[in-house]
């Protein structure tokens, strides 16, 4: 058994007991035979652990902020659960490269947000343009849960809900016109994955709610 798989065991332990089961819907779109990038609104700093369970058992790769690495005993468990650094002020060619040449050549799948913060609503291109490179289809999910550390210990349902793949076009140029349509596409997905789930359900940032 891998490590990750022990991570992930652990990981489905922690969840149930503070927050009790999770419920999945449309696992069924999830690609059975080749790798894919999921991609979600990013809600909270444990949303991708919630995703990686939610697929399992698929193994994946994330960015994690740079940051993140600078503690020798995090910096390991976060590589080991399959992170890899990314320096948001001087964003280099690996965020693109790393990501790419797993997705073609290795057998983990990546998870990301488009909107690159969990605190920004505007999608970015990074996603289309791993995607259009890799060849690998984007599958959009949504989760709603608790989006506080202190709505964890409530037990609050929580769900996670796969979309159907989207595919980027290999021969489509990567201009405005193209960005602005696959992004519309990926976003008009988490909105009809969160009316799927509930339809009167609405994401409020918390940080913008305390100011």
């Amino acid at each position: 058994m891998k490590f990750y798989d022990v991570l992930r065991g652990v990981a489905v332990g922690i969840i149930w007991t503070i927050t009790g089961r999770i419920k999945y819907m449309n696992r069924d779109r999830l690609p059975d035979n080749d790798n894919y990038i999921l991609v979600g609104p990013h809600r909270t700093w444990w949303d991708p652990v919630w995703y990686a369970v939610a697929a399992y058992p698929k193994h994946f790769i994330f960015m994690a902020k740079i940051e993140l690495f600078k503690f020798p005993p995090l910096a390991w468990l976060i590589r080991a659960a399959g992170a890899f650094p990314v320096d948001r002020e001087n964003v280099g060619p690996s965020v693109i490269k790393v990501p790419v040449r797993e997705l073609k050549s290795g057998s983990r799948s990546l998870i990301m947000f488009p909107s690159g913060s969990r605190h920004s609503d505007e999608l970015k291109s990074g996603t289309i343009l791993i995607a259009k490179m890799s060849g690998k289809v984007i599958v959009p999910a949504v989760y709603q849960g608790p989006v506080k550390f202190s709505q964890l210990f409530k037990r609050r349902n929580t769900t996670i809900n796969f979309g159907e793949p989207i595919v980027v076009d290999r021969k489509d140029k990567l201009d405005k016109e193209n960005i602005t349509k696959y992004t519309q596409m990926i976003q008009a997905a988490f909105d009809r994955l969160d009316h799927e789930v509930d339809p009167d359900w609405v994401y409020v940032d918390p940080k913008r709610e305390k100011k």
